[in-house]
């Protein structure tokens, strides 16, 4: 059955016999949350009828990031293949597998391509109109095209769900927040930038979504720093160069004379590695092996905690570790020294010391060898006399990071994906364990397409693109701001506009969504890093004393309940495919009681 959308005057009120649930975020973490609904209902739920409200000012499936009215230049950052809404087998979950079309199947499309969002936004939007029609005809929805402002209620009863504009709440029994990326507010360091541009009449864009900031202020030729080498930036790059009008020849990028000129540096001071380029072949490693579901109980009765570097970092290591060389010895054999059960068996038993023995042994060259912390800081220790020398020094780590990750002989890379995929999956279950983990996933698994590698090596050659290094630092100062790193030391850059190509931490207390922040403020409980905590088996939302609230959910990034990637890859298990299912199984069986209590 269609949704129907809702004036911004109807607020469509339970009627008798009937029970409401209200999804505030109708992105595909709210699509999903329906199509396991509609999965789970002819068991669990047999009521006299459901309303479900879905509360989000943008359009249905796709959401804010995902909606079709953005730039066609700005693609997916998965092959098409790699994107699914669906369930599979692989997924750990009670309710039934309801298996649908991936991305590159729904839209006829070769499965490596990189799809643009707008067509993404389709899809998402396909896949919700189907989740809807699945529904049984008890089950109505109605989208309130408006933001949900706060939510209000006692524990036992029912809430209130006040939106913007609106004198009157929407009632309901049970309220899942889904509210996907969040906007915050400026850091101490932002508004402190952010007030010496305003008094020296500078240019200071904050972290947000790239798609929704205004870049008509980075005017054409001007220098601007940019902070951040990730996938925003990635989006800034296309958006100042071919939305400007420029155009790719090949190799060469021929300008269109409106383009600014990026310096870029961050953390680390190199962009994300490049998506793979190949495709698996033949056996998977037999994960978990190292970190599993045991590993995470053991870690999770500790009377005194974990501490993440210390306990948690080290098994990682060793599950990254097996995933590579199984697929090294057992694919690329001739490449070791001894049999691959040899390896294992003195691989399971060793030591951290012991490992790094036994690999420098069984695998004479160092580029077959798996170092993290190599990967993680690729310019620790590397110093350049000039940002001249920089530039070229860049382009090659970007070059031969390009080369890698599209020759299969090195498919062990392929390999250790699979395994921060598994690790990912495990470490769900420990909540929050900091900000780092999620960035050296993002840095290693969740990089750019390859295209788009090439594409910022041809801006570097035709000085669109400046490299500022490793360990970048912004200050203000002599009316402008002036941006120096590590890798050029004594170096500066000085310019009057300043991006931080980065989205915005999703921390509750900073978060610039009032219900998140009045939730914060009536004792919703969060985690040290600022995430919003939530019972690891169904979503119910925590307080500060861990008591999970009877009428309150919530999934996505801003809960320490957050999944890797935005998109599920199919047959790896999709751990927010299961988060979804015990969401939706917990609020069918919810209501069942209450139909029961009814009918009693």
């Amino acid at each position: 059955m269609p949704s129907d959308t809702l004036s911004s005057r109807t607020v469509p009120q339970p009627r008798p016999g009937r029970h409401s649930l209200v999804i505030v975020g109708a992105g595909p973490r709210g699509t999903g949350l329906i199509e396991r609904i509609a999965a789970n209902a002819p068991e669990l739920y047999d009521g006299s009828g459901l309303d479900v409200h879905l509360v989000d000012p943008h359009p249905p499936g796709a959401g804010r990031i995902w909606r079709e009215a953005q730039s066609p230049l700005l693609w997916m950052n998965s092959h098409a293949e790699d994107v699914t809404m669906f369930t599979d087998e692989t997924v750990n979950m009670a309710g039934p597998v309801r298996p649908g079309p991936t991305l590159h199947e729904w839209a006829g499309i070769d499965a490596a391509t990189f799809a643009d969002r707008q067509l993404q936004g389709g899809y998402l939007r396909w896949v919700h109109e189907q989740a809807v029609a699945a529904l049984p005809p008890s089950i109505r929805v109605h989208h309130h095209p408006r933001r949900a402002v706060r939510v209000t209620g006692p524990r036992e009863g029912r809430q209130q769900v006040w939106l913007e504009d609106r004198p009157r709440p929407l009632l309901a029994d049970l309220v899942v927040l889904a509210l996907g990326h969040l906007d915050a507010e400026l850091d101490d360091e932002q508004r402190s930038l952010a007030a010496y541009a305003a008094e020296h009449d500078l240019v200071h864009l904050p972290p947000d979504f790239t798609a929704d900031s205004d870049l008509s202020a980075l005017a054409p030729g001007s220098d601007v720093l940019v902070r951040g080498f990730g996938l925003a930036f990635v989006d800034l790059m296309v958006l100042l160069t071919e939305g400007r009008g420029g155009r790719y020849e090949g190799d060469t990028y021929v300008p269109s004379g409106q383009e600014p000129v990026l310096h870029v540096g961050s953390r680390r001071g190199v962009p994300y590695r490049s998506k793979i380029g190949y495709d698996w072949t033949g056996e998977r490693p037999p994960l978990p092996r190292f970190f599993g579901p045991a590993e995470v109980d053991e870690l999770l009765a500790r009377s005194g905690g974990f501490d993440f570097r210390r306990d948690v970092w080290p098994l990682i290591e060793k599950e990254l570790g097996f995933a590579h060389y199984h697929r090294l010895f057992t694919v690329h054999g001739e490449r070791t020294t001894m049999s691959w059960a040899d390896f294992e068996e003195k691989y399971a038993a060793g030591s951290a010391a012991e490992v790094r023995a036994l690999v420098a042994a069984a695998v004479p060259d160092p580029a077959d060898r798996l170092d993290l912390d190599a990967l993680d800081r690729p310019l620790e220790g590397v110093r350049y006399g000039s940002f001249e020398e920089l530039q070229e020094g860049l382009r090659g780590h970007v070059e031969r990071d390009l080369s890698r990750r599209h020759d299969p002989s090195f498919s062990a890379d392929s390999a250790v994906f699979l395994g921060l995929l598994s690790v990912y999956g495990q470490l769900i279950r420990l909540g929050d364990i900091g900000s780092w983990w999620h960035g050296f996933f993002s840095y290693l698994a969740s990089g750019p397409p390859g295209p788009r590698l090439r594409q910022l090596q041809a801006l570097s050659r035709a000085g669109i693109v400046r490299f500022l290094g490793a360990d970048m630092g912004v200050t203000a100062e002599g009316g402008v701001f002036r941006a120096s790193s590590v890798s050029v030391p004594g170096a500066f850059v000085e310019a009057r506009a300043l991006v931080e190509a980065r989205l915005p931490e999703p921390t509750v207390g900073r978060a610039r969504d009032t219900l998140l922040r009045e939730l914060h403020e009536e004792g919703a409980g969060e985690t040290p890093e600022g995430l919003l905590r939530v019972d690891p088996g169904d979503g119910r939302i925590l307080d500060r004393g861990g008591r999970p609230h009877p009428r309150r959910f919530a999934l996505g990034p801003f809960t320490d309940g957050r999944t890797p990637g935005a998109f599920t890859r199919p047959r790896t298990g999709g751990p927010a495919f299961r988060q979804n299912d015990a969401t939706a199984r917990a609020a069918l069986e919810f209501f069942a009681g209450l139909a029961g209590r009814a009918a009693a």
